[in-house]
């Protein structure tokens, strides 16, 4: 009987008790031979191993954290500090942010100015270049307005000079072959001479120095050329001087003057 309570009463996960239990018994353990109470026996053993229990009861009721937080110590400070890496990371994240955002309008911004240096150095090509055409162009008609009194002179002595001999001749022709070899310069570097006889008197490209009436040509005529106009492409290097045609004046009949007198 004492032997099925004993193992009724032990627990395997209260080893440490079971020799205080046992102890407890020992000591109120009556003398062998002494059967005549051994119902207090058995409560006294009862009570040592409810005693025993309680004892471990508390001594594990020592070891849980209050306030139902069951979590290790040094758990709480893992999550405090990946709470706080996280805080900076996402402080970091936002600097991060802020920083490419002004990084691309400076972008923008330097892609803006490029655009503008490119444009404004595409016009300042362009405006070089045509400062350039106009400065060569300068220099050209300056050069070849230098030139123009020698042609008129050339031209000049072929229409009045006229050769009587032979001799004569040879000089001619050997003038005329170094007017010829001028003319003939000027026409490769684009300078075309005026023919403006028998057209209508333009004055953006003549100049009237005589007046004539004529039968022969309508008023406002070009009847001659006296010194001779050039153009240099569409620009205008020196004026032709003409003699225009005028209105003949009106012829009175004999009748007319003989009333008169």
């Amino acid at each position: 009987m004492i032997d099925e309570e004993n193992q009724q009463y032990h627990d395997p996960n209260s080893s440490a008790e079971v020799p205080e239990a046992a102890e407890a018994v020992a000591e109120t353990q009556p003398p062998v031979g002494n059967i005549n109470e051994p119902l207090d026996w058995e409560m006294q053993i009862a009570q040592a191993y409810q005693s025993a229990e309680a004892s471990q009861s508390a001594e594990n009721a020592q070891t849980v954290p209050k306030s139902g937080n069951f979590a290790d110590p040094g758990l709480s400070e893992a999550l405090e500090f990946l709470k706080e890496e996280l805080a900076n990371a996402t402080k970091e994240n936002e600097s991060l942010k802020a920083l490419l955002q002004a990084n691309n309008a400076t972008v923008e911004d330097l892609k803006s100015q490029n655009l503008r240096l490119a444009a404004d150095f595409e016009n300042f090509r362009r405006r070089t270049a045509k400062e350039k055409e106009d400065l060569d162009l300068q220099v050209k008609c300056a050069t070849i307005m230098e030139l123009l009194p020698v042609i008129d002179n050339f031209e000049r002595a072929r229409s009045h000079i006229k050769p009587q001999n032979d001799g004569e001749m040879g000089i001619h022709k050997s003038y005329q072959s170094v007017y010829k070899q001028m003319v003939d310069c000027l026409k490769r570097v684009g300078v075309s001479p005026m023919r403006p006889e028998g057209e209508p008197f333009d004055p953006n490209l003549h100049e009237a120095v005589m007046r004539e009436a004529t039968h022969e040509y309508e008023e406002g005529t070009v009847v001659e050329q006296l010194v001779r106009g050039y153009t240099l492409g569409d620009r205008i290097l020196r004026h032709a001087m003409v003699k225009v045609a005028a209105a003949p004046e009106p012829i009175e009949s004999e009748e007319s003057n003989s009333e008169s007198n």
